[in-house]
């Protein structure tokens, strides 16, 4: 016992530290990552990992194994703030292995380890991820937790074959720009798909995702299982499970198929590869499912995809989830029981449109979304949200008949046909008759619940340090908890300087180019 010494927590020079949830981590080197935007993303993953360690603990005890408990692999974990806050507040953790190819990381990941008094539970790692991974094939983690600057679609062969049977990938993107079909060639470069700009485009981007993982799994004779796929900020976030049999791999071809959009009224078609009845063979679907003009308003088609087409959620465990979220003390705990309510909501189909673009194409104003929901419910449809939009319509209406809506309401709110282009997208809409019987009569299941309970539903405004950062830097002044003061310093600079001559001069200068700079 005299040659044992307690550990103590480490002194600094100048005492700097961030708390989140029950962690506080200490932090003086501006090299290490740190995002606080995503507290969100943070606080979703460790009230999914609290449902899940509970249900893989009591699934192993069944087994026969005693005192069954899950291991982490947070591959790339920067402060360790993640992999330390999952040992404090998540029952049931038997290891959790904190890695980072930095060296000045696993420094401070060791430090805070300590000071947070989980050296028990979390271990420090300095490998490069993916060899990491593969080095743990013959011993899997129960879960992997990915979440990359950027693209992470490099470190999905090795999680997938170091994720245990039935285990659960957590993976992040925040690469929305390719994914959101700015740069189609890059996309297909990173994910193997095309994705195209949409008002859909953070629904495609989450199964342009789930697509790649399927694929990678698949060589391996492993499939997917969507648990919960959330589009938030500036990212999106899928936790799958990941299970092993052959056979059930084959089914990729009915749940991946193709996305088609039309380049005038933007309505959207989606197909899978392969389909199949319940007893009989796999056989090929007869693609193209549309035409190569638009039935709706004549104008050309684009194609994209290949985009996993199957269900986003495991409708169960989101039951299961929103539950339990009163015994969690989180600090986005407002935000995340709206954005659950919202998917409890949402309707299994494929994509959406956004009512404010629907009425934009015809040049009309836009009626209320009760009322547009109401006509939907009222033709014999359902509709739903999606938690990516707040305008959002998803519906399983064929678009004859949510054009039909759209045409009923121009009707009734007529616009000057005159200004329209000849064979324009509008013009072709409107002088097709209507053959669907609309009322905007206001429906009782027009006003979801989520609604009339007041809940925080979606995304705030971008606000201070929103966005992914750069990939090694504090996004948060640890003393102010403000910008960095170079940005703040740069901001609207070119404004400030207008601002001066015009004073200075006594000129008045074009208010165009005041507000180049917004």
């Amino acid at each position: 016992m005299d040659n044992e010494q307690c550990a103590k927590r480490p002194k600094l020079d100048h005492p700097t530290s961030i708390k989140e949830g029950d962690t506080e981590i200490l932090v003086r080197n501006t090299n290490v990552f740190y995002n606080p935007v995503q507290e969100f993303n943070r606080d979703l993953s460790t009230a999914v990992l609290m449902i899940y360690a509970k249900a893989r603990n009591k699934e192993v005890s069944k087994k026969g194994i005693q005192k069954g408990k899950i291991t982490i692999l947070e591959a790339l974990s920067a402060t360790g703030l993640r992999s330390i806050r999952y040992a404090k507040e998540v029952q049931g953790i038997k290891q959790i292995v904190a890695n980072d190819i930095s060296a000045k990381a696993v420094e401070s990941i060791k430090k805070n380890i300590q000071y947070n008094e989980v050296t028990d539970l979390v271990k420090p790692s300095h490998e490069d991820a993916t060899l990491l991974m593969y080095q743990s094939r013959k011993e899997p983690f129960d879960v992997i937790d990915l979440d990359p600057y950027g693209c992470p679609t490099i470190f999905l062969d090795g999680a997938v074959q170091c994720v245990s049977d039935g285990g659960l990938l957590m993976i992040t993107a925040t690469d929305m720009a390719v994914l959101a079909g700015n740069s189609p060639e890059t996309c297909y470069l990173k994910y193997g798909a095309i994705s195209l700009k949409s008002k859909a485009c953070h629904e495609i981007a989450l199964r342009i995702l789930l697509q790649n993982i399927s694929s990678h799994a698949a060589r391996y004779g492993r499939y997917i299982i969507p648990v919960l796929s959330i589009s938030a900020d500036f990212y999106i976030r899928v936790f799958v499970k990941i299970f092993s049999s052959q056979m059930k791999c084959k089914d990729n071809a009915t749940k991946i198929g193709m996305i088609y959009q039309c380049t005038g009224c933007e309505s959207i078609n989606t197909q899978a590869f392969c389909y199949k009845k319940l007893s009989g063979p796999y056989k090929v679907s007869a693609s193209p499912c549309v035409n190569q003009l638009c039935k709706i308003c004549q104008h050309k088609q684009h194609a994209g995809g290949p985009l996993w087409l199957d269900t986003l959620h495991d409708q169960e465990f989101v039951s299961e989830l929103l539950c339990n979220l009163h015994n969690m003390k989180l600090g986005t705990l407002k935000r995340i029981e709206g954005v659950l309510n919202v998917i409890h909501e949402e309707l299994d189909i494929p994509l959406y449109y956004t009512l404010d673009r629907l009425m934009s194409i015809v040049r009309c104003h836009t009626p209320s979304m009760l009322m547009f929901r109401s006509a939907l419910l009222n033709a014999g449809y359902s509709v739903s949200y999606s938690h990516a939009n707040k305008i959002s319509i998803k519906t399983d209406a064929p678009n004859e008949v949510i054009w039909d809506i759209v045409r009923t309401w121009e009707k009734d709110h007529p616009i000057k046909r005159d200004k329209l282009q000849k064979d324009s997208p509008a013009i072709n809409i409107l002088n097709t008759p209507i053959t669907t019987n609309v009322s905007f009569d206001i429906h009782p299941l027009a006003n979801p619940a989520s609604r009339q309970k007041h809940l925080t539903r979606f995304q705030h405004n971008p606000a201070i340090n929103w966005g992914p950062g750069t990939r090694a830097k504090i996004m948060l002044d640890l003393e102010t908890r403000v910008k960095d003061s170079k940005r703040v310093k740069n901001q609207n600079k070119n404004s400030k300087k207008e601002k001066h001559l015009t004073t200075e001069n006594n000129e008045d200068i074009n208010p165009v180019l005041n507000n180049k700079s917004a």
